[in-house]
């Protein structure tokens, strides 16, 4: 077994705006001692309101790095806020990893629900990367984990929108889907089980990648699973598939 470094609360920004950025816009680095690691940075649910960055067990194996981040939170910022925190804390470990051993050609991206969305806004959505001179397709493949895919609610909330005024506008993963994206592995809980039509937006973008062309389009669902205890499973899976990269 390969020993382990932890680095924690590093500062994404290099120039943080106000108290609260300089409060939550930090992440934690889980670090392989061997050289030329794969890398997932890890976003944390809680419905972009509440939450903390954490190292989720099933991928604290050899050969990952795992990086955990925060990001501001609804209703101290609005969702655009949410979304360019986590941009530049992709483009910071990007920038970085080398750094500390890794192969920023082995850079996966994932998170659980709002994290989820997050990982497809953050990379799907061109205009949130390209202040740092990158795009979605400098990574290896994003794994959302029921990731709303269509607007997201609290997006919707500052909307005065209700639960089932379903929209899907430019702050909807749905909105950017096109060939040019790297493999994209969507994982859910049980349909009867999950928030309301959870697995449904993600058939749905499923669907929609492979009408467009996009081939490396793959969906899980976990049956007897809810939006909360899928995520055991479901890191296992992603760890699996991550590891499973040439």
């Amino acid at each position: 077994m390969h020993a382990y470094e932890i680095k924690k609360n590093i500062s994404y920004y290099s120039n943080p705006q106000d108290k609260y950025q300089i409060e939550r816009c930090k992440l934690d680095l889980y670090l392989p001692s061997s050289k030329n690691f794969k890398t997932i940075v890890w976003f944390h649910g809680g419905g972009l309101t509440s939450g903390e960055k954490n190292f989720p067990e099933n991928l604290m194996k050899e050969r990952l790095a795992i990086i955990a981040v925060n990001y501001r939170l609804s209703p101290k910022v609005k969702v655009q806020k949410c979304i360019e925190d986590s941009a530049a804390a992709i483009a910071w470990v990007y920038r970085n990893i080398e750094i500390y051993g890794g192969n920023k050609k082995q850079f996966f991206i994932s998170g659980h629900s709002a994290g989820g969305y997050l990982t497809m806004m953050a990379t799907m959505a061109p205009q949130y990367l390209k202040p740092y001179g990158l795009c979605v397709m400098n990574f290896k493949a994003l794994i959302p984990l029921s990731g709303h895919t269509i607007t997201h609610f609290t997006a919707r909330e500052e909307l005065k929108l209700k639960d089932t005024d379903v929209i899907v506008d430019s702050q909807a993963p749905l909105h950017f889907i096109n060939q040019k994206l790297p493999p994209i592995y969507l994982i859910t809980g049980d349909r009867e089980l999950e928030m309301l039509g959870r697995y449904e937006e993600n058939a749905y973008m499923w669907r929609m990648l492979k009408i467009t062309g996009h081939i490396e389009t793959y969906l899980k669902e976990l049956p007897g699973h809810d939006h909360g205890n899928m995520v055991e499973p479901g890191t296992v899976i992603l760890a699996d598939y991550v590891l499973s990269f040439d």
